[in-house]
């Protein structure tokens, strides 16, 4: 477990520098305003996990009392520019989407946006936002998960494919689907919205 996730914070380390022109395509491209929706959704003490290089820090509500996580020190880095660019008081800080270091029921809102497909044990992650989330809170989630459209499916295994061979440190899942493990951790989904050939998922759930 250790040396995947110093494994994962290297990759992510070297990432950092070329993540944001690399992000721009592919958002435009597959996401659309996916990102600003999930965020706009955001109510009161907000935890962001795996917050990377900060793309969604302008796009809270100006009331948000915003925290964010990440893995990465070069992310964080990137993330800690933005906030200052951006005006946005967050407090941004280290730590690991599978052990969050807050206390239980610390948050009104948890949101995960593009990240959980890279995280070793989804079922965990899921479990810690849960634990994080006061009762009544909501996990907002947003990712690229398992297509139900035959082309792109195949297209995506062959994606895996390469990834496990090319660059296995990332733990880079494209055939995951957060969603069932969401409902497993008793969460009550309340609303999803699935698009791009099945590609694109977005939940919303409350911690009863």
């Amino acid at each position: 477990m250790e040396s995947a996730r110093e494994a994962a914070r290297g990759y992510w380390n070297r990432r950092a520098e070329g993540y944001d022109a690399a992000m721009d395509r592919m958002e435009g491209l597959l996401f659309g305003d996916a990102r600003r929706r999930l965020c706009g959704n955001a109510r009161g003490r907000t935890l962001e996990v795996a917050v990377g290089t900060g793309r969604s820090l302008g796009l809270y509500p100006e009331d948000t009392e915003l925290t964010g996580v990440d893995l990465s020190p070069g992310m964080l880095d990137r993330a800690r520019a933005r906030a200052a660019r951006l005006g946005v008081q967050a407090d941004l800080r280290e730590g690991d989407a599978q052990d969050l270091p807050f206390p239980d029921a610390s948050f009104d809102t948890v949101v995960c946006a593009l990240s959980l497909c890279s995280v070793q044990d989804v079922e965990q992650a899921v479990a810690e936002m849960r634990r994080v989330l006061r009762p009544g809170g909501r996990m907002l989630l947003l990712d690229h998960v398992r297509p139900t459209f035959w082309p792109l499916l195949w297209l995506m295994t062959g994606v895996q494919f390469l990834l496990d061979r090319l660059e296995p440190e990332a733990g880079e899942q494209m055939l995951g689907r957060p969603l069932p493990v969401v409902r497993e951790q008793g969460l009550t989904v309340e609303h999803t919205v699935r698009a791009k050939g099945g590609l694109m998922e977005m939940v919303t759930a409350r911690r009863p």
